[in-house]
């Protein structure tokens, strides 16, 4: 069984639990960082020293932490294709599709979007900078968009590891208070992850107990 560490509202823990639901896999998770506490003690220190979650100990004893590291040991051990695909090639565009996602989108979206329009208190919003980190965001989401209006999924006509580096973040990204240009694709494409049964339970999570106020 896989053991787990980090909160169920972590966007980073929310992709690999969503990598773990998609897979099917046995698993034991632990409410750890934020409020919850406990990332600053020895035990856990000695299994990541950066104190951050998501942390995966696999069941052979492998401790792993960086939530695209875990998804991709989760994938090459677990994974059967099309989620994970056979040939070198495929891999590739699977894992080009991913990092790609990892670094705009998720890197785009959580810090310079979600913190400074959530865990920032209005009063202290700077919506100059939301406004500026939203069109930086945008030229990645176009992209999406153009490669959303050419196939049913991110990285081609089934749905992979690539769709959980993106789609991880796009619950939060349609339903925070922000101004956002119609992409219809890419609302569509949302609309199909929202149908999955393990989007739907680890990635459509509240993030209230995230939220500051004044």
């Amino acid at each position: 069984m896989l053991r787990i560490w980090g909160r169920a509202d972590s966007s980073n823990v929310q992709a690999v639990m969503w990598g773990v639901g998609e897979l099917g896999l046995d698993y034991e998770r632990l409410d750890i960082g934020n409020r919850f506490g406990g990332n600053d003690t020895p035990e856990f220190i000695a299994l990541n020293p950066n104190r951050t979650v998501p942390v995966l100990q696999d069941d052979d004893g492998l401790v792993i932490w960086e939530s695209a590291a875990i998804l991709r040991h989760l994938a090459r051990k677990y994974g059967v294709p099309p989620f994970w695909p056979e040939t070198l090639a495929e891999k590739a565009r699977v894992d080009q599709w991913a990092e790609w996602a990892k670094v705009n989108i998720a890197g785009g979206f959580t810090v310079p979007v979600f913190w400074r329009v959530v865990r920032t208190a209005p009063s202290k919003q700077d919506p100059a900078a939301i406004a500026a980190a939203l069109k930086y965001l945008g030229r990645f989401l176009d992209i999406a968009e153009q490669q959303l209006a050419r196939h049913d999924y991110l990285a081609g006509e089934e749905f992979t590891l690539a769709d959980i580096m993106i789609g991880h973040v796009l619950y939060r990204y349609f339903d925070i208070g922000i101004e956002r240009p119609d992409r219809q694709h890419l609302a569509h494409y949302y609309r199909r992850l929202t149908e999955r049964p393990a989007f739907r339970e680890h990635v459509m999570v509240s993030y209230e107990a995230l939220r500051v106020s004044d």
